[in-house]
C-alpha cells in the first residue's frame, strides 16, 4: 500500500502538460525524507480504500474546469472510504467560492464579496455601488489560476467573464503595489509567508503570469486576520494558504482561502517542508 497518493490532472487534461512535476518534487521530498512512499493517480481515476493510506489533491489542477466530474469524484471518495486530506467534506465547501460570504458572516475579515447567480451589467452596477469603487475583479465561482477573471471600470464590458455563477469584488490597488500575502498552515500551525505582486498594468499574482514571488515575515496583524480566517472555517486542515490583500480600508482581508491544490511554495519553508511533513504523517495516524 502506498503511503501518500497526490492526485494529478487527469490524463486528457493538456493545457498543464507536466508543469506539475515539479511541485510533486517539493510535495513528495520532505516526506519522503521520513520514508514515506509516494506515488501519483489522475484525479479522475478511481482510488480504492486499501489504495494508499492517504489521499491528497494538492496537484489536481483542472478541477473547476469539470465541475461535475470533480463533485462526483469527492462522492466516489467519500463512499469508498479512502483518507483524504484535507477531507472530502471540505473540498466541497472550499471548490465554490460563496464560501468567502460564509467567512465574512462569521467574522473573518474578507474582502467585500458580491456572488450573483448570474453574471449580468445590472449585478455589476449593485456592486459598483455597494463597493463605493468604479472598478471591480469578476470570476467565476468556481475557478482558479484566473480562469475567466477580469477587470470592469464603470460602462465596461463583461467579455471574457463567467458565463454562470459569478463572484464579484472590488479592484484593490495593493495587488500591484505590495501585492498578495500567502500564509501557509499546516494543522493550523504557521509555517512561512510569501508575497506575491502583479506586473505592471496586471492583476494577476501568479508567477504564470509574471507575477512576483518574494518570502516575506507577515506583520503581526496579517497573522491575526490569517488565524480569524482558519478559526471561521472551523473544520481542521491539514494544509491551507490564506491569500490577504490589503483592502480599501487598509486592513489585511481575505482573498482565497486554499485547501485543494494550492501551491505551497515550500522551497520558502525554513524547515524545508518539515512541519507539512509531518502534519501529513499525524494525518495518516488517525486512520
Amino acid at each position: 500500500m502506498t503511503d501518500v497518493l497526490i492526485l494529478v490532472p487527469a490524463r486528457d487534461e493538456h493545457r498543464h502538460g507536466e508543469r506539475w512535476a515539479p511541485q510533486l518534487e517539493r510535495l513528495a521530498e520532505p516526506l519522503r525524507r521520513h520514508g514515506l512512499s509516494v506515488a501519483v493517480q489522475p484525479w479522475t481515476d478511481p482510488v480504492a480504500a486499501d489504495q494508499a493510506r492517504l489521499v491528497m489533491p494538492s496537484l489536481a489542477w483542472g478541477y473547476y474546469a469539470r465541475q461535475a466530474d470533480w463533485f462526483a469524484q469527492l462522492d466516489a471518495f467519500e463512499a469508498s472510504g479512502a483518507r483524504m486530506v484535507n477531507p472530502p467534506a471540505v473540498l466541497r465547501w472550499n471548490s465554490t467560492k460563496t464560501y468567502l460570504v460564509a467567512l465574512a458572516a462569521r467574522g473573518a475579515p474578507v474582502v467585500p464579496t458580491h456572488a450573483p447567480d448570474r453574471l449580468t451589467p445590472e449585478a455589476v452596477e449593485a456592486a459598483f455601488d455597494a463597493f463605493g469603487v468604479d472598478e471591480v475583479v469578476v470570476k467565476p465561482q468556481i475557478s482558479a489560476s484566473s480562469h475567466e477573471t477580469i477587470r470592469v471600470r464603470r460602462g465596461g464590458t463583461l467579455d471574457g467573464g463567467p458565463g454562470g455563477p459569478a463572484l464579484i469584488q472590488p479592484f484593490l490597488p495593493a495587488v500591484g503595489d505590495e501585492g498578495e500575502l500567502s500564509l501557509f498552515y499546516f494543522d493550523g500551525r504557521f509555517s512561512h509567508a510569501v508575497t506575491k505582486v502583479a506586473q505592471p498594468g496586471d492583476f494577476r499574482v501568479q508567477p504564470r503570469f509574471g507575477g512576483k514571488v518574494t518570502e516575506i515575515a507577515p506583520e503581526p496583524e496579517a497573522l491575526r486576520a490569517a488565524e480569524m480566517v482558519l478559526e471561521a472555517a472551523g473544520a481542521p486542515l491539514t494544509y491551507a494558504r490564506v491569500d490577504l490583500i490589503r483592502g480599501l480600508d487598509h486592513t489585511p482581508q481575505l482573498m482565497e482561502l486554499e485547501a485543494i491544490e494550492p501551491d505551497l511554495f515550500l522551497e520558502h519553508a525554513h524547515d524545508g517542508g518539515e512541519t507539512f511533513a509531518r502534519a501529513v504523517i499525524r494525518a495518516m495516524e488517525q486512520t
